[in-house]
């Protein structure tokens, strides 16, 4: 990274925790340098109890904006002066631009998951039945875009049901009544896979350095599921692995990352990004 830092330099930061599996520090300073822009992006560990502070201190100093990660999508919109109306239906954000002293928050989880799923899956959200596992930030992300998609139905399952209550909720009460909350109890997810035809994996499980969990019980998948994994790094979860052996499409989780960091990268600086320098900068560090 050739970036000469200075008193101009403006910074972008990632809040999240723990965040040694984020690449997000080589793609946007790629994208950066590649474009002449006198910015620089960091990881910046944050707990969802220090993300007031968090905000203000970089009101206050020379930030132009960040990303959240888990576990704090939902918990800073409590901290930042607006959100985007996008952002408030799906209850979360994951990027926010701070600019005049104001902080405002959006999300580009659910479009960046849904341009890699059309261009990997070929095909697209309407009409089809999805199996959402996880309710927290990305998983309202996902699901709340699927059903402005046209999502027949959408499966919600949490290990914590009323999470996945509040999240069914949300969307039958905002959106139209399509879906349906569930615990994470096998005989409730086999019934619920018969006439599932997307499966997507929205929690950290399986992600580096716990490489070898399993987010699902694979044994109630079917060949004709399309599986997709949110995680990035490693770019092939086990799921993915396990439900490829059983002969099902897979969607990878790096080119959501990807997609949403084009869209967060926009919203920072009114500019398109070298797409393809962002690309090959995430696949060569996975490759390491």
């Amino acid at each position: 990274m050739n970036i000469e830092i200075n008193v101009k330099t403006v910074l972008y930061a990632l809040l999240g925790c723990p965040l040694g599996h984020s690449l997000s520090v080589h793609m946007y300073n790629a994208a950066f340098e590649h474009m002449g822009l006198n910015k620089i992006y960091f990881l910046t560990e944050v707990k969802p109890e220090d993300l007031g502070v968090a905000i203000e201190g970089m009101k206050k100093l020379h930030f132009g904006g960040g990303n959240v990660t888990i576990p704090n999508k939902v918990e800073i919109m409590k901290y930042l002066d607006e959100i985007s109306e996008e952002a408030r239906l799906i209850g979360a954000v994951n990027v926010f631009k701070i600019e005049n002293g104001k902080s405002k928050g959006s999300n580009t989880d659910g479009s960046g998951f849904f341009r890699s799923f059309e261009k990997d899956a070929g095909t697209t959200a309407d009409g089809k039945v999805f199996f959402v596992n996880g309710a927290g930030g990305a998983s309202r992300a996902v699901t709340v875009e699927a059903v402005l998609r046209g999502a027949q139905k959408v499966y919600i399952c949490n290990r914590t049901v009323a999470k996945a209550e509040a999240l069914a909720n949300d969307i039958n009460t905002k959106i139209r009544p399509c879906a349906i909350p569930l615990p994470r109890e096998r005989e409730k997810i086999a019934a619920a896979m018969e006439d599932t035809d997307v499966v997507i994996n929205t929690t950290s499980i399986g992600m580096y350095p716990r490489v070898d969990d399993l987010s699902l019980d694979v044994s109630l998948l079917n060949p004709n599921i399309i599986v997709c994994d949110v995680i990035y790094n490693p770019e092939r979860t086990k799921l993915i692995q396990e439900a490829e052996k059983l002969g099902c499409k897979t969607v990878t989780g790096v080119n959501m990352f990807i997609c949403q960091g084009v869209e967060s990268f926009k919203i920072w600086t009114d500019m398109d990004p070298p797409i393809d320098i962002m690309g090959n900068v995430v696949r060569a560090a996975l490759a390491k």
